[in-house]
């Protein structure tokens, strides 16, 4: 009664497609227009993915940050290492630009040399006054140039670090976006549409090659690159799966359709992504191609499944109906496995991979509905297969290779078992040689042009990742008091020991400045004041510090003078150094500033990401083992057979320690876009494994329960589908290598090798472990009849077809 139940469904199912053409036609057309619609809602990210869940401790100390002192990330950086710039020409035309970019609503404050501040007092005011560094009148003189350079690499101090390079003269210039415009879409188009532009213009005007970084520059044109690449992913992807498609079949009608509907797909994912309004990530970006790759195989399974029916009894109404029936639940089960390998990232509380998970989940589940339902239609409309459409089934090539794995399983099964611990070892060795890479721009194009300017100013200016740390001395004005003063002086000489920061900027650097002032610019005096010079020099720096759009010191203490901020810059390091940097920052500060008078916060975008990547490693064997044991439960409820499940696991989690192996002994490190390949690779490396076993059930049934029979039989039936599949998969995932994300790239080779050992294991490893653990089987115990029937036996009708 079951039997029928299962059976009755899928016919029911099949029935209702077939007959009902123009109806699900129109439906689908229907629900492609909704979503194409929901594609106005569609959004690009405008901030660095943030791993973190949002009830995280970093997470919550950085959103506090934000609240007190106002984006972080709104400096952008414009530097110049060229002896012609100290020229009147090149100078003027420096003017003129820094002009033209304050001279722009978006811009709050620019610090440059052409337009540069000092600090001069004022007796009668009892304060200190920004007066201009360079007299504009005299920049068409070349002497006057070259002593206003001299004055400021000797007697400028306080801009040391910010504005120029004292070893080398490297200059630059600070500019501050709007804080409220650096998370929107205003910033990209400011950036690219008048900032770029101008900068350009400079470069062609003075032949002076201008580097250019900061977050809210670096975060455009890396937003821009990921634009970019989803339509080269969507076309390679698209172009390598649709070759090898008809490489396969030799059809056009069949290529043709197969491309609809990963279209379609295609389609499909923008729209969810819409309707959620959920943003284009690095991961999400991804989505699309992946649609192409994991449905071109769908597409293969059930044309070849339609062909070797209709070869069977030469009935195309019946071989239609039986696509749906017979292999309904295995594919429903495959893309099942599949979407669990994504949907385990909507555990990690991360809502960028929370994200990646729903859509690319969701989206292969529509995709299978998508194929099942559209092929069948299709063919119904279109002649019948041509005898050179069905020649692929018994090519010389897929006979050799298939015939060399029954050759392997049936004499060598033991050289099978050696090979594969001997991989298992060797690449368990090279696991333990992975690192851990918590960077922001690893992963960015690294042959673009911004991706250099990061590079420059790294070595010039020791980086650009900003490191915020905050100073709470729990009483309103305690910033400005001397004794804080100090502390904050010991604290920013332990940052500009570590060289893998730079030196750091905060009111400290204001005070020291007026001291300076205060004996009339001499640069030996740029120190804290004494204890006999605070009341005078700190009551004239206290004036200095209000609020002023020249003042550039504004955002480092709050309004109620309580909490000071001290701003360094790193280089792109490894997340081991991070722990290093972090554990000697805070070993000075325990000692500096005592809990009970301070409140001490060690924050900022770099810190956020470094924390982030940390998280999502301490959370990969969680998320792992979520997608082996939900896997693993699809498999009881599918074979209900323990030994079964076992048998499945050993052969798919091979591959995965491969994988790893070859990451360490590669020197690949584990980060946000490594991580995922473990997940994803399993779910579709299991498809092999569904395919193999439920066909095996059925093979028994057969056979008579004549097991060795039976697994070649397996081998010849399901090792073709399964050797096409995995070349699509792997040419599919090989199309991330074309990225220029070094993250991407890593993603798409390692899953592609993954899914290539993936296939030899479920072909060879697998079906010695089931000769081998099967040895005493002589009845049906161990195949108690399952929950589903991944495939349908054939009817007597058929059996007697197939036997004439």
């Amino acid at each position: 009664m079951k039997k029928k139940l299962k059976a009755g469904f899928w016919e029911l199912i099949a029935r209702i497609v077939l007959k009902n053409r123009i109806v699900i036609l129109g439906i689908i057309v229907l629900i492609t227009i909704f979503l194409a619609l929901q594609w106005k809602n569609i959004r690009f990210s405008f901030t660095e993915a943030n791993l973190l869940p949002d009830t995280h401790i970093v997470n919550k100390e950085y959103n506090a940050f934000l609240d007190m002192f106002g984006e972080e990330g709104n400096l952008i950086v414009v530097g110049v290492k060229d002896d012609t710039f100290f020229t009147p020409k090149a100078f003027a035309a420096w003017d003129k630009l820094m002009n033209d970019i304050k001279s722009q609503k978006e811009i709050d404050l620019i610090v440059s040399i052409s337009d540069l501040k000092k600090l001069q007092k004022n007796d009668s005011l009892q304060t200190f006054e920004l007066v201009p560094f360079v007299d504009q009148s005299k920049t068409i003189n070349q002497e006057y140039l070259t002593s206003i350079k001299k004055e400021l690499l000797e007697k400028m101090p306080f801009y040391e670090g910010l504005l120029f390079n004292k070893k080398n003269g490297t200059i630059r210039s600070a500019i501050y976006l709007d804080k409220e415009i650096v998370n929107t879409l205003h910033r990209k188009d400011y950036i690219i549409n008048d900032f770029i532009p101008k900068i350009e213009a400079f470069e062609k005007e003075t032949g002076i090659d201008l580097k250019v970084s900061g977050m809210p520059y670096i975060r455009t044109l890396n937003a821009r690159s990921i634009t970019d690449e989803i339509s080269l992913f969507i076309g390679a992807s698209l172009l390598i799966t649709s070759l090898i498609f008809f490489f396969f079949f030799r059809s056009f009608r069949a290529t043709l359709i197969s491309i609809i509907i990963v279209i379609i797909g295609v389609m499909w994912t923008f729209g969810l992504l819409g309707l959620f309004h959920f943003e284009i990530t690095v991961l999400t970006a991804l989505v699309p191609s992946l649609v192409i790759v994991i449905g071109i195989p769908n597409c293969i399974f059930l044309t070849n499944k339609y062909q070797q029916e209709f070869i069977a009894h030469g009935n195309k109404a019946r071989a239609l109906q039986r696509v749906i029936t017979k292999v309904g639940t295995a594919t429903l089960m495959t893309n099942l496995t599949t979407a669990a390998g994504f949907a385990t990232f909507i555990i990690t509380q991360s809502e960028l991979l929370r994200e990646f998970g729903i859509i690319s989940s969701l989206s292969i589940i529509a995709l299978f509905f998508l194929c099942l339902i559209i092929i069948p239609i299709y063919y119904s409309y279109q002649p019948i297969p041509k005898e050179k459409h069905l020649r692929h089934l018994s090519r010389n090539y897929t006979k050799v290779f298939i015939s060399w794995i029954e050759k392997t399983v049936k004499y060598n099964r033991r050289y099978v078992y050696v090979v594969a611990i001997f991989l298992f070892l060797v690449s368990s060795i090279g696991a333990f040689k992975i690192k851990t890479s918590g960077s922001l721009i690893e992963d960015m194009p690294k042959n673009t042009g911004f991706f250099k300017d990061i590079l420059f100013f790294e070595k010039e200016f020791e980086g650009i990742m900003p490191l915020e740390i905050t100073i709470d001395t729990k009483r309103k004005k305690g910033v400005m008091k001397l004794s804080t003063l100090k502390k904050m002086d010991e604290l920013q000489k332990t940052i500009e020991e570590i060289p893998e920061l730079s030196k750091p900027i905060s009111i400290l650097n204001l005070v020291k400045y007026s001291k300076q002032a205060y004996y009339n610019g001499n640069p030996e005096y740029y120190d804290l004041p004494t204890s006999q010079e605070q009341s005078f020099i700190l009551g004239y720096a206290k004036n200095a510090t209000k609020d002023s759009k020249n003042n550039i010191m504004k955002s480092y203490v709050d309004s109620t003078g309580q909490v000071a901020r001290i701003t360094t810059f790193m280089r792109d390091i490894e997340t081991g150094n991070m722990k290093k940097i972090e554990t000697k920052l805070w070993t000075k500060i325990n000692k500096v500033f005592p809990a009970d008078r301070y409140k001490v916060v060690m924050t900022g975008k770099a810190l956020v990401f470094e924390k982030g990547t940390k998280y999502l490693l301490d959370n990969l064997i969680t998320s792992l083992l979520f997608a082996v044991l939900l896997i693993s439960l699809l498999m009881v409820f599918m074979f209900r057979s323990f030994k079964m499940v076992v048998v499945s696991l050993i052969p798919n989690l091979l591959p995965l320690m491969i994988t790893a192996g070859l990451m360490g002994y590669f020197g690949i490190p584990l980060k946000p876009s490594t991580i995922l390949v473990f997940s994803i690779a399993f779910g579709l490396s299991v498809d092999d494994t569904i395919h193999f076993l439920a066909q095996y059930r059925q093979e028994l049934t057969n056979n008579n329960w004549k097991i060795k029979k039976s697994v070649f039989a397996t081998i010849k039936e399901s090792g073709i589908s399964m050797f096409y599949t995995s070349v699509v998969l792997f040419a599919g995932f090989s199309v991330f290598m074309l990225s220029d994300f070094g993250g991407t790239v890593a993603l798409g080779g390692l899953i592609a090798v993954t899914l290539i050992f993936g296939m030899l294991s479920n072909l060879m490893l697998l079906p010695c472990l089931v000769l081998t653990l099967n040895k005493s089987l002589a009845n049906k115990q161990e195949f108690i009849e399952p929950k589903i029937d991944v495939l349908s036996k054939p009817t007597e009708e058929e059996d007697e077809h197939l036997k004439q």
